[in-house]
């Protein structure tokens, strides 16, 4: 085997921290460095490597595309030598991720895909939370959430997931007793079936279907996405959900009105504590979501 320099360890990893972090700053807390220090270890890593990883303007470093070949060519062979690391030093021992999770994203996207994970990490394993307020309570309780919301706080590390459009969901006979133009006397007899965590769903669908004075006969709440699909496909009302629900729910049962997307004010996000990524649970779960695209 031909004898290869390896590049500065410790520079590597300033880099791979600034990176991950999305900060240099972050990093350089998370390592216990300064931040000159910091610039001088990417500085080192930058001179091995022949390449400009980063600019840097008024303390703040962006990847240059060459930085961000360099990151996409290195991450693998990281998450590989961490692996083969815990196969070694830790295969008896687990790593446990306390997660919360809204019930409808864990049965239909979540849950789906779970056994890759435990594939590729098997000492990793996951406590389940789906109870209220999960935002608040990362950091406390929980090691990480998946929420469904507008934004999250400005304190917490934060990965969007998807963008969705807001469908109002119906089962096929109700659907043909509205029938396939909005009718505003028509929908103000009808009960709309709207979710704890969607709110303002209901205003952007009103609002995109010139709507805004619509009053239904009644407005039902439920906390749970899967009784809300549940309710409507049992003609209980119309339900105001993303068309993902939908999709994902492949129930033959259920339709939605008036083909009219509506962008969505909310989004499923991954939220934790910055400091927290760093917890190998954290990470772990983090890197094959981001990944798995769920």
């Amino acid at each position: 085997m031909a004898n290869r320099r390896l590049p500065p360890l410790r520079s590597l990893e300033a880099f791979m921290y600034t990176v991950r972090l999305g900060s240099a700053r972050a990093a350089a807390n998370q390592l216990s460095l300064s931040p000159s220090a910091l610039s001088r270890r990417i500085a080192t890593l930058e001179e091995f490597i022949g390449k400009k990883l980063f600019t840097r303007a008024r303390q703040a470093m962006q990847l240059t595309d060459e930085g961000a070949a360099f990151h996409e060519a290195v991450l693998p062979h990281f998450e590989a030598l961490a692996r083969a690391v815990e196969g070694q030093s830790e295969s008896t021992s687990l790593l446990r991720l306390r997660l919360g999770v809204l019930p409808l994203f864990g049965t239909q996207r979540l849950f789906p895909r779970l056994a890759e994970l435990r594939r590729l990490h098997p000492i990793l394993h996951i406590d389940i939370d789906t109870g209220p307020h999960l935002e608040d309570r990362v950091g406390d309780v929980l090691d990480a959430a998946i929420i469904l919301t507008r934004g999250p706080s400005s304190g917490l590390h934060a990965v969007r997931l998807d963008e969705n459009k807001v469908h109002a969901i119906a089962n096929h006979e109700l659907a043909r007793t509205i029938g396939s133009v909005p009718d505003a006397e028509v929908l103000a007899k009808q009960t709309f079936l709207i979710h704890n965590e969607l709110p303002e769903s209901f205003t952007a669908w009103k609002s995109a279907l010139h709507l805004n004075d619509l009053e239904p006969a009644a407005i039902d709440h439920y906390d749970s996405g899967q009784l809300i699909l549940e309710a409507a496909a049992q003609g209980l009302g119309i339900a105001i959900m993303h068309d993902d629900h939908l999709r994902r729910a492949s129930d033959s049962r259920l339709t939605d009105l008036f083909d009219i997307e509506v962008d969505s004010p909310y989004s499923y996000w991954f939220v934790c504590k910055p400091g927290a990524l760093e917890e190998r649970p954290v990470r772990m779960f983090h890197d094959w979501l981001v990944k798995a695209g769920l």
